[in-house]
């Protein structure tokens, strides 16, 4: 239909009464067909419309979209109980046999899709925004989900693998972090690792070395009891750091790098490199380390 919504680029097909055996129950003898029942003054039957697109989109014409407009034709919407939209009926071999109804989140429409054709093969740039997303909003079980989700269809996948893993060592799941982070494909001869797979492998290796330092309190007493102790303040860079510390594990590095530059063959400015990779380059705490880095330095 012109400017209607597209199904894989092409535009997606409007049913009517009259057709609705042709391009429904004849055609689900072949392949099943979803019927989006939809009037054009529903705002929810607009959230849904792109996700239900997408997940069809993935499902590699597995499953066939096709849309009714009920204010136009109500008989077959009435005849199927429908009273609310938007509502989604799957047909197969001429018969209804699944449905929902409501503006669903596209991972649920994307299980109920799966339920009928099995796993889907495309989506994941959407599934991982979905996961950030829920990390954003304080969500990591969900995000891992999602992830894990992403990484059943992609086991490469290095976005998904790098965000699994540093879930699992946010969450102290250390070896679990180990697993994921194997399956990260190994770069190609003469290239660096992907740069999100070397942050995961920084972040668990801080997390490694500050597993074994305890508590905090002992590392502050000893540098307050003598500042000179640049392996007391260092312990305590890599025990703040693991709290979620970034600027005070910064500025103890900083200050042995500012006290002795060559302590331990450049072990602190190393460290702080370790750092920056972990947190990303351009996280704030890493930025003004860097700043305060480079004026030491230069």
């Amino acid at each position: 239909m012109a400017g209607g919504p597209t199904q894989g680029g092409a535009a997606v097909k409007d049913v009517t009464t009259a057709s609705f055996r042709e391009d429904v129950l004849v055609a689900s003898t072949k392949q099943p067909v979803l019927v989006d029942f939809w009037a054009p003054w529903c705002g929810p039957c607009k959230q849904l419309a792109p996700a239900l697109e997408k997940a069809v989109a993935a499902a590699g014409g597995k499953v066939k979209l096709v849309k009714m407009n009920i204010d136009e034709h109500p008989q077959v919407a009435g005849q199927l109980g429908i009273q609310s939209i938007p509502a989604v009926i799957a047909f197969e071999k001429g018969q209804p046999i699944d449905g929902f109804m409501g503006a669903l989140p596209e991972t649920q429409v994307r299980g109920f899709i799966e339920r009928l054709v099995g796993p889907l093969t495309g989506g994941a740039d959407e599934l991982i925004a979905e996961a950030e997303a829920a990390l954003a909003a304080g969500n990591p079980a969900g995000a891992a989900a999602l992830y894990a989700r992403v990484l059943t269809e992609d086991e490469a996948n290095v976005k998904a693998i790098a965000g699994l893993a540093k879930i699992h060592i946010d969450n102290g799941d250390l070896e679990q972090a180990k697993g994921v982070l194997s399956l990260a494909p190994p770069p190609p001869p003469g290239r660096d690792a992907d740069p999100l797979i070397a942050a995961a492998r920084a972040a668990l290796e801080l997390a490694e070395q500050a597993a074994s330092l305890g508590d905090v309190a002992p590392l502050e007493a000893a540098v307050k009891a003598n500042p000179a102790d640049n392996q007391a303040r260092f312990d305590l860079a890599l025990a703040l750091n693991a709290r979620g510390d970034r600027e005070r594990a910064a500025d103890q590095l900083l200050e042995i790098v500012k006290r002795d530059r060559q302590w331990n063959d450049d072990a602190a400015r190393k460290q702080l490199v370790q750092f920056f990779e972990a947190w990303g380059l351009m996280d704030p705490a890493a930025v003004a380390a860097r700043r305060k880095l480079s004026a030491l330095l230069f």
